[in-house]
C-alpha cells in the first residue's frame, strides 16, 4: 500500500497526499475515498487530484485535526472502486501550427514526428481527475516513450483544444489560457460548456481515444 501524509492547507482544509508512483490502482482508491466523503456533515467539498485529496471542512478551528486522523486511517481501509466509464473519441490535427512542439517532443524522445503521433494515438487513457481549468482532464496512459518535460518558458495564450504533453502525463486544454505544456495537437470539441449538462465532456473514469486527422500529420 502506498504510504500517505495528511496535514493542514491553509484555514480551512486538509490535504491527503500519496507518495509516488500515479497508478490507476491509487487513483480508484482515491476515487473510492471521495464517494465515502462526501456524506460526511463535516465535510463542505471534497477534491480529488493527481495522488491527493483536498478536503474542505465546514469547521476547521474544531474538526480538523479529528479529519487527519480520520482521513489518514480511512485511506487504509480504503479499496479501489471502478468508476462508470464511457469511450470518448477526440478528433486531433497533430503539427503544424495546430502542434508547435510536435518537433521538440520529437527532438526531446528521438522519435520521428509521425512515431510521437503513432504512440500517443495508439495508447488507451483514463482521466483520473479534473483539474486547473473546468473541464481539463488530466489523462493517465501516456507512454513512457512520449514522457517530455513541460516547456521553461511557458506561452502566454495556449488556444482551447490544444492537446498537450506534461512531464508523464498528457491533457486538453478546454479554454484559452497560460500554459507551459508540449503542444502536439488540437481539438475542434468543446470540452467545458457552462450550458450543458453537465458542463465538462470528459469525467473522471472516462477512456479516451486520440484520433488523428488526415489533416495533420499521420
Amino acid at each position: 500500500m502506498q504510504r500517505a501524509r495528511c496535514y493542514l492547507l491553509g484555514e480551512s482544509a486538509v490535504v491527503l497526499e500519496l507518495e509516488p508512483p500515479v497508478t490507476l490502482e491509487s487513483q480508484q482508491r482515491i476515487w473510492g475515498l471521495v464517494q465515502r466523503l462526501a456524506d460526511v456533515p463535516a465535510v463542505v467539498e471534497v477534491i480529488p487530484g493527481m495522488n491527493n485529496i483536498t478536503v474542505t471542512l465546514r469547521d476547521p478551528a474544531t474538526s480538523a485535526l479529528n479529519a487527519i486522523e480520520r482521513l489518514q486511517r480511512w485511506w487504509e481501509e480504503s479499496e479501489a472502486v471502478t468508476l462508470e466509464s464511457r469511450l470518448i473519441e477526440i478528433p486531433v490535427i497533430y503539427g503544424g501550427e495546430h502542434g508547435p512542439d510536435l518537433a521538440e517532443v520529437a527532438r526531446h524522445t528521438g522519435l520521428s514526428e509521425r512515431q510521437v503521433v503513432e504512440r500517443h494515438a495508439d495508447a488507451d487513457y483514463i482521466v483520473y481527475f479534473i483539474g486547473f481549468q473546468p473541464g481539463f482532464p488530466y489523462l493517465g496512459g501516456l507512454p513512457a516513450s512520449l514522457a517530455t518535460p513541460r516547456r521553461a518558458e511557458p506561452r502566454l495564450e495556449v488556444p482551447a483544444g490544444s492537446v498537450g504533453i506534461g512531464g508523464g502525463q498528457t491533457g486538453i486544454y478546454p479554454l484559452s489560457t497560460p500554459g507551459g505544456w508540449q503542444i502536439i495537437g488540437r481539438t475542434d470539441l468543446r470540452l467545458f460548456d457552462p450550458q450543458r449538462q453537465p458542463a465538462t465532456l470528459l469525467q473522471p473514469g472516462d477512456r479516451v481515444l486520440f484520433v488523428p486527422s488526415k489533416e495533420g500529420v499521420c
